[in-house]
């Protein structure tokens, strides 16, 4: 699978995911610059859904991509909006959760690893990654 050139959909979706990844680690210094390091701390806590790949990659794949979306930040996001006046505690660790969600899946993006398909951990919606790039491209 090629990019599809300088403006190929897997350029785009990296481009996108850099913006991201620093408007969440922005978004964090300006919400709670104390706590700048939270999208760095908890990092490697969203690759623990990689686990499923013990079972198969098909289960791999389910249980990554469940995680490795937007929509979880999205829905975080909303949560603290929402509670921003009666929790205020609940809205900025949903907010600070939800930027970290954000940052990681945004560098994923930018390193190229895409939502996974169920036959490889290498086989990526963004292309091969890994090993794999160079053989399979």
């Amino acid at each position: 699978m090629r990019d599809g050139g300088v403006t190929g959909p897997a350029v785009i979706q990296r481009i996108e995911g850099g913006l991201i990844a620093v408007f969440s680690l922005v978004g964090t210094i300006v919400l709670a610059p104390d706590w700048w390091w939270m999208p760095l701390a908890l990092f490697l806590v969203f690759d623990l859904s990689q686990l499923g790949y013990l079972r198969s990659p098909a289960a791999g794949a389910a249980w990554y991509n469940a995680i490795h979306t937007y929509a979880w930040a999205a829905v975080l996001a909303v949560v603290a909006l929402v509670a921003s006046s009666s929790a205020p505690a609940l809205s900025l660790w949903s907010a600070i959760i939800a930027f970290a969600w954000a940052f990681h899946v945004g560098v994923d993006r930018v390193l190229g690893y895409g939502l996974k398909l169920p036959d490889a951990f290498t086989h990526t919606h963004m292309g091969w990654i890994g090993k794999d790039k160079k053989t399979r491209a």
